[in-house]
């Protein structure tokens, strides 16, 4: 189904691809919202335990979105431009802005596990991830007729099925990790899930009070196995609308409305909307001093979008692989650079946790980056000295040789 509208008159198309984007974020996070509910549900039916649930169906519940969204563009004939921004985009998103406002509302101090495995194996795998895209598999460098360097790389099927296997070994770290901690440790970790969140969060808006009107029916419902596998399947159904309302609006806007790559409106765009359910969570999490749920939310999701979202996106995408692109090599370094920021504050400071000024730090890269992605289409690249120009060029070439 192709949901993308071109129409003569620039201000009705404009109108119309604004609301086709608006729309496809909100059936999103609406579709992962019950898709997790009903799996959990179900998982429980099954007599599945709490932890394995955590680990796995909430753990990657936020990620959903993106997930979604890669697939969907990964099996177009000539998609694929959407995934590794999203991806990266989401990733700098997460903790430059989202953990920077969580940072904002109160101290994040971070667990020693998470400070010693987790931090540190985000930071392995972000280097990875743009190892593989930059350094792995076809490339090509060189100048436009205007004079722009570029770059076109690719991230191959094979590069999928390596962070897959790292993603299953992660998840089998958790599996482990979660058998040895307590019940109400475990109880604390399924609450990350982000049908709780947002029911939370739609119960405490004075907008939203119908909630509590329909939260105790619905909580009735899901005791019933058919209601659970109904809202399952339109929980994905929706997802699935939703990601192909995302991706073909988010295409006519940058190419046919703005005139840009498609990587940058998925690495601005696309990623914000995207990362709705983290930023619901952990900016509802900090506010309740539920700390922990806060960073290990956004920690946990970064991993899922680089090995999960990413090794199915190479493989979905087959022999032809993921497009990496300049956009996509300077925002694996933002996301490195994200990673090396959180990492440093909650190993640098005396509390070990993010506070007040890591808040502020992450605030304003997030800002930095996001006008450097917009200036660098007008001023930096016509304006950059033949020297540092010629430098970066040859630079690639030498270390993809």
């Amino acid at each position: 189904m192709d949901f993308k509208v071109i129409l003569p008159n620039a201000g009705a198309c404009w109108a119309v691809n604004l609301i086709l984007l608006l729309s496809g974020f909100v059936l999103l996070v609406k579709g992962a919202d019950f898709f997790v509910d009903g799996a959990a549900g179900i998982a429980k039916k099954l007599n599945i335990s709490t932890f394995i649930i955590g680990v796995t169906v909430v753990a990657v519940g936020t990620s959903i979105p993106e997930l979604a969204v890669t697939v969907v563009d990964a099996v177009k004939p000539e998609g694929g431009a959407v995934i590794i921004g999203n991806i990266i985009g989401s990733n700098a998103l997460n903790i430059l802005l989202i953990l920077g406002v969580s940072a904002l509302i109160c101290n994040l101090p971070s667990e020693k596990s998470t400070r010693t495995v987790d931090m540190p194996f985000l930071i392995i795998v972000s280097v990875l991830f743009l190892i593989l895209g930059v350094f792995v598999g076809n490339y090509r460098t060189g100048r436009t007729p205007d004079g722009r360097f570029f770059f076109d790389g690719t991230m191959t099927w094979y590069c999928g099925l390596i962070l897959l296997v790292l993603y299953a070994l992660f998840t089998a770290y958790n599996i482990v990790l979660a058998k040895k901690q307590s019940k109400a440790r475990l109880e604390q970790a399924a609450a990350i899930s982000v049908s709780s969140d947002l029911g939370v969060a739609a119960a405490d808006s004075a907008d939203l009070k119908w909630y509590k009107k329909i939260g105790p029916w619905y909580e009735k419902m899901k005791s019933r196995t058919w209601f659970l596998i109904a809202i399952s399947a339109a929980g994905l159904a929706t997802v699935v609308l939703g990601a192909q309302l995302v991706v073909d609006s988010a295409t006519v806007i940058a190419e046919n409305l703005i005139g840009i790559p498609t990587e940058i409106v998925a690495m601005t765009v696309v990623a914000f909307g995207t990362s709705l359910p983290e930023l619901i969570t952990s900016v509802s999490a900090a506010r309740k001093g539920d700390v922990g749920i806060a960073t290990g939310n956004i920690i946990g999701s970064n991993i899922a979008n680089l090995l999960l979202i990413g090794g199915i996106g190479a493989l979905c995408t087959g022999s032809r692989g993921i497009p990496f692109t300049m956009e996509g090599l300077v925002g694996g370094m933002v996301s490195v650079y994200a990673a090396l920021l959180i990492f440093g504050f909650s190993v640098g400071s005396r509390e070990k946790s993010l506070g007040k000024a890591a808040g502020v730090v992450m605030l304003l890269s997030f800002a930095a980056y996001y006008a450097f992605v917009f200036l660098n289409q007008y001023v930096f690249y016509w304006y950059l000295p033949s020297e540092i120009s010629s430098a970066v060029e040859y630079f690639t070439k030498f270390v993809c040789v």
